[in-house]
């Protein structure tokens, strides 16, 4: 945290202009050594100056470079950032004279990670910062700035306030029972306060999927026997020619990957290896992948073929995706109608990749599955992560303790320790405590400029 700390924070290749950021003390005086202009020691914060970047005597670069001073800025310190030409050359050179003249280079997300130890953001924050970065869908954006203004965080802090505050006057009560202006915490007066946590707990939960979906996108898996049409589906989704289609059956032998949106919820679909019993040992490992994708998936769609009968290996799928959300999709629609199973426990589309709408009802279906219709991402609250789902699960099950506790007449002061556990639990999904292994591995996904 005493370094001084640089990184380019523009995509590192040819164009317009590239930024390099500087934060830390000693960011003025090191930018100061190797540019030409007005002295940045003496500027205003938040202006922008002209000026050059020299190398000793050698002109490097035309730049404009933005003062900005501490505490008002994104991670607390004095940051500066060079604006110089796009281009590989010219930025790496200017990193390199940077790192020259006493800054060192940053760590992936070292500069939100000093925004968070810093105090300017909270855990979730800086998370849904991330999020923001790698959102490729609408929905995806605006859940991730919702993120970044704190909603997320402001609510778990009200929770952590109600928390403590009961913690505080049990402890008054207990250490210093002659004070009369404490609230008296007893079973009947706690219950309402422990169970006003509990429904907002629930009600995280309840919209947690949404979150996971909004941010991550769902993984479709289309799986089949060779030879049904499962690369003709992905490329009709896709609306492109992403899989090769041809009538010999294994043409398809790896994992084909492609996204699109629906409702402005990013699908990936997955176009699987044909699933079979094969001697050949390429398409034996795609085989073996695409039983992989189905225990991945968040949705697996078997293609069956309409004009053909059931085989040994639709019969092994159909067992074997019952335990996992599924579409059995029939397809060839259009031809003479010989497929004949027990359709318990699935959901059916019929459809076709002949006609243009051939898979509109496959489409709509997947919506109805998630709900995407009814998924909101305006001003709303969303546990966006497994760690938060985790840490928030974990809460919920030190608050309904401490009710069931509650309900079977326990003292008020061993009630305490599941309070406090659930205090503890949202304090981590904030960051209030945290360990520095788990910043390690959250800044680490992070890109080096941020």
């Amino acid at each position: 945290m005493e370094d001084t700390i640089c990184a380019i924070s523009t995509s590192l290749g040819v164009g317009a202009i590239s930024i390099i950021r500087v934060s830390g003390q000693e960011a003025l005086d090191i930018v100061n050594k190797i540019f030409k202009g007005k002295d940045l020691t003496k500027v205003k914060s938040h202006t922008i100056n002209y000026g050059y970047i020299y190398d000793g005597e050698k002109n490097i670069d035309e730049v404009l470079v933005s003062v900005m001073l501490a505490p008002k800025t994104y991670t607390k310190e004095d940051v500066v950032e060079i604006n110089c030409h796009g281009g590989i050359s010219t930025t790496n050179k200017v990193l390199e004279l940077l790192l020259e003249n006493g800054a060192r280079l940053a760590e992936p997300g070292e500069f939100t990670k000093r925004a968070f130890l810093n105090g300017r953001i909270d855990l979730t924050q800086a998370e849904s910062v991330d999020a923001l970065l790698k959102s490729k869908s609408d929905s995806a954006r605006e859940v991730a700035l919702n993120g970044v203004s704190g909603s997320l965080g402001k609510k778990i802090k009200n929770l952590r306030s109600i928390l403590v505050e009961l913690l505080a006057n049990i402890e008054v009560n207990i250490d210093f029972p002659e004070y009369e202006d404490a609230l008296e915490i007893t079973h009947s007066n706690l219950k309402p306060r422990l169970t006003e946590v509990l429904e907002t707990l629930k009600d995280l939960l309840a919209t947690a999927r949404n979150g996971k979906i909004i941010s991550e996108g769902l993984n479709v898996a289309i799986v089949g026997r060779p030879n049904v049409g499962k690369s003709s589906i992905l490329n009709s989704l896709l609306e492109e020619e992403k899989a090769i289609v041809t009538d010999i059956a294994g043409t398809t032998r790896d994992i084909i990957e492609g996204s699109a949106t629906l409702n402005g919820i990013l699908i990936n679909f997955i176009d699987t290896a044909g699933i079979r019993e094969t001697e050949d040992v390429v398409e034996k490992i795609g085989v073996d992948k695409s039983i992989a994708a189905i225990d991945s998936a968040d949705l697996v769609i078997l293609v069956l073929n309409n004009n053909e009968e059931l085989t040994d290996e639709d019969k092994e799928l159909l067992e074997k995706i019952k335990k996992y959300e599924n579409i059995i999709f029939i397809n060839k629609t259009d031809l003479e109608r010989k497929l004949l199973f027990n359709k318990d426990d699935f959901t059916i589309v019929d459809g076709n990749t002949k006609e243009i709408s051939g898979l509109d009802n496959l489409k709509k279906e997947i919506i109805n599955k998630f709900n995407l219709e009814k998924i909101e991402t305006k001003d709303m609250t969303y546990l966006s992560n497994v760690r938060q789902i985790d840490l928030t699960k974990k809460a919920l099950k030190a608050v309904e303790h401490a009710l069931a506790n509650l309900d079977e007449l326990i003292p008020v002061d061993m009630l305490a320790i599941d309070i406090k556990q659930a205090w503890d639990l949202l304090g981590e999904i904030i960051g209030e405590n945290y360990q520095d292994a788990l910043l390690d591995e959250l800044f680490t996904n992070f890109c080096l400029g941020k």
